[in-house]
C-alpha cells in the first residue's frame, strides 16, 4: 500500500499472551515470599563451626553446631567460623598439591634470614593454629591472616638472628621452634586475634644453594676434627685411667701390709703380755709348759733322735726301728 509518494509497511500482529486466572499473580508472589521466607529463617551449623549472628550488622549472638532459626530478608546475617578445625599457614613455601606425592612451590622472599653470626640461612616452617575466640578473630582484628603471617615472620627473623647458623642449622632447631611459638602466642594474645597457636614445626633448614658445596666442606671439617677429638680422649683415658687405677691397687696393697703387720704386732704384744701374766702367778708350771710346747715345736722338726735316762752310766747302742735305706745292688762293700 501506498500513501502518495510514501509506501505504508505493515507491522506482524504481536502474539497474543495466556490471560492468567483471576488472582494466579498474587498466588505466585505469595509463594515466592513463602519459599524466601522458609529458606532465609533457618541456617546449618556445622559440627567443627560455631555461628555468628550479626543483626543488622550487630553482633548479636554465638549459636552451637546444628539447626537454628534466624529473621529472614537478611536482617540477620550468620557467619561460620571453624573453631574446631587446625588450620595452618606455610612460610618459605607453598603446597601446590596434597597427596601421595605432593608438589610444592618455593616463597624465597619470606625464607631467606640473617642468622646472628652474620651467615645467611633458607628457613622453611609451618604455623598450626586454631580460633579459640571467635568474637576476637572477627572483630578485634581487620584480616587476621594477613596479620598471623606478618607476625610469624616478623618474631621468626628475630629469634633466628639472636642465633649462630649452627645452632638454627642443627642442635637448636627445636628451641628456635618453641621459643617463636611462645613469643608468637604472646603477641596474638595482646592483640587479641582470638587465635591459640597449637604448633610451629620447622620443616627445612638450609643454607642458600650458592653456599652449599663451602657449608657442607665446613661440616666435614668439623666432624673429622671431632672425630679426632674423641679418639685421643678416649686414649687418654684409657692411660690415665689405667695408672689412677694401678696407683689406687698399690696403695690400698700398702696399707693392707701396714695393717697386718701392726695387727700381727699388737697381737703379739698381747700374746707376750698374756703369758708373762700367767708366769707371774705360777712360774714352775708355766716354766715346763713353754719347755713341753718348745719341745713340741722342735723334735719334729729333727730327723733321729735318742731318748735315754739322766742317771745311766753306760751308753747301749740301740736297735735302728726306722730302718736303714737299702743298698742298691752291685753296689760298694
Amino acid at each position: 500500500m501506498t500513501n502518495g509518494n510514501r509506501p505504508i509497511i505493515e507491522l506482524p500482529q504481536m502474539p497474543k499472551l495466556p490471560k492468567l486466572p483471576k488472582g494466579g499473580l498474587q498466588i505466585g508472589a505469595i509463594a515466592i515470599v513463602a519459599l524466601f521466607l522458609v529458606t532465609s529463617s533457618f541456617y546449618q551449623v556445622d559440627p567443627e563451626e560455631v555461628g555468628i549472628v550479626l543483626r543488622f550488622g550487630k553482633f548479636t549472638a554465638e549459636t552451637t553446631p546444628g539447626l537454628h532459626l534466624k529473621l529472614p530478608f537478611g536482617i540477620d546475617r550468620v557467619i561460620k567460623v571453624p573453631v574446631q578445625r587446625q588450620l595452618k599457614q606455610e612460610f618459605g613455601f607453598r603446597t601446590v598439591s596434597a597427596g601421595v606425592r605432593s608438589e610444592f612451590r618455593r616463597a624465597t622472599g619470606e625464607s631467606n634470614m640473617l642468622t646472628g653470626d652474620l651467615n645467611a640461612a633458607v628457613v622453611e616452617w609451618v604455623v598450626q593454629y586454631r580460633v579459640d575466640n571467635p568474637y576476637n578473630y572477627l572483630f578485634r582484628v581487620r584480616d587476621v591472616g594477613n596479620t598471623l603471617r606478618d607476625l610469624s615472620e616478623a618474631v621468626m627473623r628475630q629469634v633466628v638472628g639472636d642465633r649462630t647458623v649452627d645452632e638454627v642449622l642443627t642442635i637448636g632447631r627445636q628451641e628456635v621452634a618453641d621459643l617463636v611459638e611462645q613469643r608468637l602466642q604472646e603477641l596474638c594474645t595482646q592483640y587479641e586475634t582470638g587465635i591459640r597457636i597449637e604448633q610451629v614445626v620447622l620443616q627445612d633448614v638450609t643454607p642458600p644453594d650458592p653456599v652449599k658445596p663451602s657449608f657442607n666442606e665446613v661440616n666435614q671439617a668439623e666432624q673429622q676434627r671431632e672425630t679426632l677429638i674423641n679418639q685421643a680422649q678416649s686414649e687418654y683415658n684409657k692411660v690415665i685411667f689405667r695408672a689412677q687405677g694401678e696407683a689406687q691397687q698399690t696403695i690400698e696393697q700398702a696399707e693392707g701390709y701396714a695393717i697386718d703387720r701392726v695387727n700381727r704386732a699388737e697381737g703379739e704384744a698381747n700374746r707376750f703380755v698374756a703369758v708373762f701374766t700367767e708366769y707371774r702367778k705360777a712360774p714352775q708350771v708355766t716354766r715346763k709348759r713353754l719347755y713341753l710346747e718348745t719341745l713340741a715345736d722342735v723334735l719334729p722338726k729333727m730327723g733321729s733322735k735318742i731318748i735315754i735316762d739322766e742317771d745311766l752310766t753306760g751308753v747301749l747302742p740301740l736297735l735302728n726301728l726306722q730302718g736303714a735305706p737299702r743298698r742298691e745292688e752291685g753296689g760298694g762293700n
